[in-house]
């Protein structure tokens, strides 16, 4: 045996114990090329054996060739897909045959070409030349994203007065998504330049020709392009009345299909146990479900309940994975506390806050510090449970009041010294709490000067006046501060600011605070994770992406989701055996997706497993 040949055996033997492949499993591999026989890199391939809930994703790399991590023999359906062309579509049985070219023709439709486009692009696509344009396109990314990503409304056209009716809908429904009643306080940003934002959407997407500019997008390479995903379906809401048990527009069979919608859904926050399975919160009311777990290799869902009011299931929103490998989420049975899942066991155990004292509220995120200790969000601040003791403590903001607004807290954060972390959403302040000394500080972040420039002069008493600040209704130089995650081996506080569509960087002991800008005022960063090498790694809730910043090298790189209409709202990671995994719940989609970033050694791997 020549030594080339045994480096490439013992390659291909490492590659199967990374990836839990087991030795009957598959390497399916192929090429995709255009009509004219050019090599297309960065094509999205998709491979989903019969009867399976679960679908592993690729990407071809700079010579148009793909390989997909060893699969079970079975048959699979195959397809690929790429902006500007239609999907291709094959089956194949591994057991049989474990190669299957492709060829992408072109998308000739232009309404389909549109309709295919991720979120991100359709609202990067929106005019902004001119000033009013600009204002108006800021108008729309802070306030008409706040229950669906752009992408869901841009997928449509109405003439001005069908715009009309929807934007008279839209400014009285909150975040959630349910319409209130025929009293429902009516959005003012919204109601105020209701006039020029329907013109504006009618340029852009009504019966005339659009004012849409769509340049050419680059395919993913790169790192972007060795991922591998896997996408496990998850079973909608029966109470829903839809009638399916799963979402016939997946977001990923035919992107021209256009956006999913959410009826349905039930995924929130989601990870990865030590186990190598999948927990995922229910945040929609229901009678089933509160936590549920998703089989790693089999895709099977099991439900965890806990329960809530005339016989539902308590609802669940945050989720965290301590260093035992439990999972850490709030829980709601009539007054909302925090719960406990033993995954070994799949027991769960409620801690309630003592009467006297706040329980758990807001968005509420949760987050294992340095210590070992939980935090969690509050109504006006945070709370931190000692698992060891049992015992809960409130931390209150300073602007626990404000004339101006809602003084919620969104996202929380323990740091390595245990120390808690806060984001007023609203108030675009960040709080703080000494984990040893108790006392309580907050930092003001700046505004986006460049989007208070913009402000026409007759509007600027009407925004410096207004005192409806909430989630959904931000002023237009807001930073929207949301979920946060901080850094276990160095001093710093990573945010993802939604409005100010940037990270702002704080460093816990100094309370020096950055703002890095995203590659794209379209990008509205939602929670953040940090890993052991110190990189953000970020989800997109109005984009079909995630990010991992690197500030080493000041350097951001997008990975795209095989999905589209994602909405994405919680991103973790489990880092073992040296590979990291970045877990995330496809929220408007119900599915939980995993990314692996494969080496070029395990793809060397796979070449040679393929020839």
């Amino acid at each position: 045996m020549t030594k080339l040949r045994t480096l490439l055996l013992v390659g291909a033997a490492s590659l199967l114990v990374a990836t839990g492949a087991r030795a009957a499993d598959h390497a399916l591999a192929g090429a995709i090329a255009s009509p004219s026989g050019e090599k297309l890199g960065g094509v999205t391939v998709y491979a989903k054996m019969e009867g399976s809930t679960v679908t592993t994703t690729v990407y071809t790399d700079e010579s148009g060739s793909y390989y997909f991590p060893p699969l079970p023999a079975g048959k699979y359906r195959v397809w690929a897909q790429a902006l500007g062309f239609e999907p291709a579509r094959s089956t194949v049985d591994l057991s049989a045959r474990r190669r299957q070219d492709l060829v992408l023709r072109p998308m000739t439709d232009p309404e389909r070409r549109i309709r295919q486009m991720p979120s991100e692009m359709l609202a990067a696509a929106l005019p902004e030349a001119t000033p009013d344009d600009a204002r108006i396109k800021k108008i729309f990314l802070n306030n008409c994203t706040a229950c669906h990503p752009p992408g869901y409304i841009l997928q449509f056209r109405f003439d001005e007065a069908g715009w009309n009716k929807v934007v008279n809908l839209m400014k009285v429904i909150p975040g959630t998504g349910v319409y209130p009643g025929p009293n429902a306080r009516v959005n003012q940003i919204m109601d105020r330049n209701q006039k020029e934002l329907v013109a504006y959407l009618t340029r852009a997407r009504g019966p005339g020709e659009t004012s849409m500019k769509f340049p050419p997008r680059a395919r993913p390479a790169g790192e972007a392009a060795r991922v591998a995903w896997k996408i496990y379906d998850l079973p909608l809401n029966p109470e829903a009345g839809i009638g399916t048990k799963y979402n016939d527009n997946d977001g990923s069979t035919d992107w021209a299909l256009g956006q999913p919608s959410k009826l349905g859904e039930l995924p929130h926050d989601g990870g990865m146990g030590l186990d190598g399975n999948l927990y995922y919160t229910v945040n929609n009311p229901n009678r089933g479900v509160t936590i549920g777990k998703v089989d790693g290799r089999t895709g099977e869902v099991t439900y965890l309940k806990v329960d809530g009011r005339n016989g539902e299931a308590a609802t669940a929103h945050g989720l965290t994975r301590d260093g035992q490998g439990n999972f850490w989420f709030d829980v709601n049975p009539g007054r909302r506390a925090l719960g406990k899942l033993e995954t070994k066991t799949g027991r769960i155990t409620v801690y309630q806050t003592p009467a006297q004292m706040t329980p758990l509220g807001g968005a509420v995120t949760l987050d294992v510090d340095g210590k070992g200790k939980i935090w969690a969000s509050a109504p006006e601040g945070a709370v931190r449970f000692d698992p060891a003791t049992e015992t809960f403590t409130a931390y209150t903001s300073i602007t626990s009041k404000s004339a101006k607004g809602a003084v919620a807290t969104y996202g929380a954060a323990g740091d390595r010294d245990g120390n808690g972390w806060w984001a007023q959403m609203a108030l675009d302040t960040i709080g703080t709490a000494n984990g040893q000394t108790g006392q309580v500080s907050e930092i003001k972040l700046s505004p986006v000067n460049a989007e208070m420039e913009k402000v026409k002069p007759e509007d600027r008493e009407f925004y410096f006046n207004f005192n409806e600040l909430s989630f959904n209704t931000p002023v237009p130089w807001s930073q929207g501060p949301r979920r946060m995650g901080t850094d276990k081996n160095a001093d710093v506080l990573w945010v993802g600011n939604s409005w100010g569509a940037s990270l702002t960087r704080i460093d816990t002991k100094t309370r020096e605070t950055t703002y890095i800008p995203l590659p794209s005022s379209a990008l509205q960063p939602y929670h953040i994770a940090v890993d052991s090498r110190h990189n953000a790694w970020g989800d997109l809730w109005t984009a079909d992406q995630l990010f991992k910043y690197d500030p080493a090298a000041n350097r951001f790189t997008l990975f795209d989701l095989p999905v589209h209409g994602t909405e994405i709202r919680h991103i973790s990671l489990l880092e073992r055996d040296g590979r990291l995994q970045v877990i995330v719940p496809i929220y408007r989609a119900s599915q939980m997706g995993v990314m692996t970033v494969r080496t070029d050694a395990e793809l060397s791997a796979l070449r040679a497993q393929a020839r």
